[in-house]
């Protein structure tokens, strides 16, 4: 995820005192509003952002949502975070959703601009977004979104970008269409008229005529050349021989003009200028150690009084930044002035960051400085803390920066940055790496820098970790067991990390190799291990590996109890630790298989609110396949097949087997919704035959090719396709019986009951879903029955005539969707009439429902229904709970669905 946003990015800036009326500019910006975009671009010091300040002031801009962006905001996510918070502010509950989607990493970037524009679209008012600094951020990832946004705004939308040079959007084609209005560097160009009104009556300089239009001349109504000039002016009283000599193209009138503002502060104020921009943000006690002064705080106060381009960065007027064309200005100052304090002054900075327990920017500052072996220790020191949190993302930029002749003899730092890329899925070069290590090592009195002892004492037990890990990518799974045995054997008595690594990595063969009890045992000494060390997000990362294994073994009270132990862990921590979103993801299809909708629909919109910094990597792909189980549950198998499709583009892998691979799950919900064309098609790419030996691993694609032989024979007839999935049935049953698993016992039970009365034997069918159900009942198993729609609730039924008092059953029979005659097997209920919900919905909710489908924005809807905007959106999250979907549209398409508006 992104680093926190900072919201003070989204208040417009306030008017430095006096500023200069330009009717001729506001008129320009009023014409603009009827345009999709207004672009000012100019270059630095051309007055842009106060212009716009100015004119938002004034109120001639309606609600308005500011984003000033700068170089992190080229991320995507950061950027349209930004974006959507703003326009959230500015029009609440408008952006709100689409917000939590982005953050979440789960809906791809032209679904969330959609669902954000069909929310615009709807605005009762006018809104202007304000894109301040735009060339900071700017970059060809932003561009796609960009040019969606802008095809398609609404009318009632317009967008202000404020820019040092042309962005890369289709101008041309808005220009053509009448779309786009250009304030450039000529309009903003102070008059003459201006320039007088700026130096005479703002800064009181009662200058003559002729020295004003000289000035203006000179400075050609540059709006940054005429504030510093007016500094230099201040107290001066040889005025008129100071403008004549002014002269210059623009970059040297910024540096004469900061030498001039420069030269006239006290040496202490200008000293103390000079050493902090070095500096990306001032607070009081960087600036102290970065300066060697104890008067931060006063300095900060009167720069900030005496208007020399300081920034607040927060109300507390905490944090500050310089402009930054002052910054750059003073920074040339420095490297001209005092070159060889500079890097003095950036190991000053990094060691208070370091200090302050910020290592990113600790470590950015030490190689500002070229401290490269200060910067390679600071890395070594952070990364078993980073490691820790999962913030591989962060070490992952360090491998770049650290130049390979600094990493060469560092073996603990090199095996440190080996991990992030090992834990990150990136294996390319990985074993290169570990052999560059091990030749180190091996090296007769060589002499290692080592700056972390204590994973200098671990390393050889380390190498021997990401030895057995690397045999496991490289699909072995006994040379994987003996690594982590060797990492077994060389870890310290101390060393609890290594032998839960290894562990976990045992683990992960018995998996591989379909021992379901091995490794089970293995990843829970690994989890028992990681909790030990603190390493929670390790925990639950292990908890999916064993709750997912418990499943398997049919142990799904086990499994739920598992995923709620590590959430009650994860509650301890001070923030929610990575990982937990994805036990809520376990938690929906725990509750899913039991048969609770509203229990899965709500932990999945639990797993959405944590978003990315909630979540492992893998979680995106994870939830995306969670969501389209429950949508296929819910009657809307198409939108589970869109999920599996998304999910298959955001899918990030790791070091477990792909015993489900997505491609199968979406080839049965091909063939749940009628599909089978296409999920044949699936069986034929793969080369899955219903006569191949069987392997675990290939298990699921086993039974999901039985499902599509079923479903052949439900809706052509095929006799063969039957006999086929007859055959492979009787022969999956075998195996999954003979390797303890259950769940797909319990599947391949209740197809063998369909296909065998498919095939007009009705008493074996029976004598195959009772066997089945006997042995769901115990730890309640629903869905295994209630997904395979009206072929099994009729199988219940007649299973019932025997067992009139076998509670379970007719919960079972409860529970089974009513469906049309003929569909296939587990193609899921068909589309109510009707509520047909877990919890059907109040009487107030269906009023808001009703609405919620009208043009009315959520204020709307509140004065309309004689409520508070709080109450609304109270019932609105109530009915997407119900409703399992995540936002207005998809809460409206699925109601249409239910019949919920018959009569309304």
């Amino acid at each position: 995820m992104p680093d926190t946003l900072v919201r003070t990015k989204l208040i417009r800036p306030r008017p430095r005192g006096r500023t200069v009326s330009r009717p001729r500019l506001d008129d320009r910006l009023l014409l603009g509003s009827t345009t999709a975009l207004t672009l000012i671009s100019a270059p630095a010091g051309f007055g842009k952002t106060t212009l716009l300040g100015s004119w938002l002031v004034a109120g001639r801009g309606g609600p308005t949502a500011w984003v000033s962006l700068d170089e992190r905001d080229r991320d995507p996510t950061t950027f349209w975070s930004y974006v959507l918070l703003a326009v959230d502010r500015a029009a609440p509950g408008t952006a709100a959703e689409a917000l939590a989607h982005l953050q979440s990493g789960r809906a791809p970037l032209d679904a969330m601009l959609t669902m954000l524009l069909n929310e615009l679209s709807v605005l009762p008012t006018e809104l202007t977004l304000v894109l301040d600094d735009y060339h900071l951020a700017e970059g060809p990832d932003l561009q796609p979104g960009m040019v969606f946004l802008l095809d398609h705004l609404p009318p009632q939308v317009h967008v202000v970008i404020s820019s040092r040079a042309d962005p890369a959007l289709p101008l041309s084609r808005l220009r053509a269409r009448g779309q786009l209005l250009e304030i450039r560097a000529s309009d903003l160009r102070f008059t003459l008229d201006e320039t007088a009104t700026y130096l005479n009556e703002v800064n009181a300089l009662d200058l003559a005529a002729e020295d004003v239009a000289a000035l203006e001349g000179r400075t050609e109504g540059w709006a940054a050349a005429l504030q510093l000039a007016a500094l230099s002016l201040q107290g001066r009283r040889d005025r008129s021989r100071f403008i004549a000599g002014f002269a210059g193209d623009d970059r040297f009138v910024v540096d004469y003009l900061a030498d001039e503002v420069l030269d006239r502060q006290p040496p202490e104020v200008r000293c103390f200028l000079l050493e902090t921009s070095v500096l990306e943000r001032l607070a009081a006690s960087v600036c102290g150690a970065v300066t060697g002064r104890c008067d931060g705080a006063a300095m900060l106060e009167g720069l900030e009084r005496s208007n020399l381009f300081l920034v607040p960065l927060d109300d507390h007027r905490g944090w500050y930044r310089y402009h930054h064309l002052f910054r750059d200005v003073l920074h040339a100052r420095l490297l001209d002035e005092r070159p060889d304090d500079v890097a003095r002054l950036h190991r000053r900075a990094g060691a208070w960051f370091d200090e302050a327990g910020q290592p990113e920017a600790a470590v950015r500052h030490a190689l500002a400085a070229g401290d490269l072996d200060s910067a390679a220790d600071r890395v070594e020191l952070a990364i078993p803390t980073l490691r820790r949190a999962r913030r591989e993302d962060v070490i992952r930029r360090w491998v770049d920066q650290l130049p390979a002749a600094v990493v060469r003899n560092r073996p603990v730092l090199a095996v440190g940055l080996l991990g992030a890329l090992a834990a990150s899925n990136r294996f390319d070069g990985l074993a290169q790496r570990l052999r560059d290590v091990e030749q180190l090592l091996d090296v007769p009195d060589q002499q290692p820098v080592i700056v972390d002892q204590a994973e200098w004492t671990r390393l050889p037990a380390l190498l021997a970790t990401y030895r057995a890990a690397l045999a496991l990518v490289g699909g072995d799974p006994a040379e994987t067991v003996r690594h982590a045995r060797i990492a077994l054997d060389l870890a310290g008595d101390d060393d609890l990390l290594t032998p839960a690594s290894a562990a976990a990595l045992i683990g992960l063969a018995c998996w591989t190799e379909g021992d379901l009890n091995g490794a089970h045992q293995a990843y829970r000494a690994a989890a028992d291990g990681l909790e030990r060390t603190g390493h929670v997000a390790d925990v639950l990362g292990c908890t999916i590996t064993i709750a997912d294994l418990e499943v398997a073994q049919g142990r799904l009270l086990d499994a739920r109890r598992t995923c709620e132990r590590a959430m009650a862990l994860a509650e301890q921590e001070a923030s929610p630790p990575r990982g937990t979103a994805d036990m809520h993801v376990a938690l929906s299809v725990i509750a899913l298989e039991s048969g609770d909708v509203g229990c899965a629909a709500e932990h999945l919109s639990r797993a959405d609110v944590l978003g990315e910094a909630g979540g492992l990597p893998q979680n995106p792909y994870r939830w995306r396949v969670a969501l389209a189980w429950l949508r296929e549950a819910q009657g809307d198998a198409a939108t589970g097949v869109g999920l599996l499709e998304e999910a298959e583009r955001a899918y990030v892998g790791d070091f477990s087997p792909q015993v489900r691979p997505i491609a199968a799950v979406r080839a049965r919900m091909l063939a749940a919704g009628g599909e089978v064309a296409a999920a044949l098609a699936w069986a034929r790419r793969r080369g899955v035959s219903a006569t191949d030996p069987l392997t675990y691993l290939r298990e699921y694609e086993h039974v999901t090719l039985a499902r599509i032989l079923l479903a052949d024979h439900a809706t052509s007839g095929h006799e063969a396709a039957l006999l086929e999935a007859t055959g492979l049935l009787d022969r999956l049953l075998e195996a999954a019986e003979g390797g303890g698993r259950t769940r797909v016992v319990l599947e391949v039970l209740a197809l063998q009951s369909l296909a065998r009365a498919a095939a007009g034997h009705q008493a074996a069918a029976l004598e195959s879903l009772e066997r089945a159900v006997r042995l769901a009942e115990p730890e309640g198993w629903v869905r295994v029955f209630t997904g395979e729609g009206a072929p099994m609730a009729k199988l219940l039924r007649s299973l019932q005539s025997r067992h009139r008092s076998w509670l379970f059953l007719r919960t079972l029979i409860t529970a089974a969707p009513a469906r049309a005659a003929g569909a296939p097997p587990g193609s899921g209920g068909e589309t109510p009439s009707g509520q047909s919900l877990v919890e059907p919905l109040s009487s107030r909710e269906l009023d808001v429902l009703r609405y919620l489908r009208s043009d009315l924005d959520g204020p709307a809807i509140a004065r309309e229904l004689g409520v508070s905007l709080s109450t609304v959106r109270t019932h609105t999250q109530h009915i997407f709970t119900k409703l399992g979907v995540a936002n207005r549209r998809a809460a409206v398409r699925h109601a249409h669905q239910l019949n919920l508006f018959a009569g309304r």
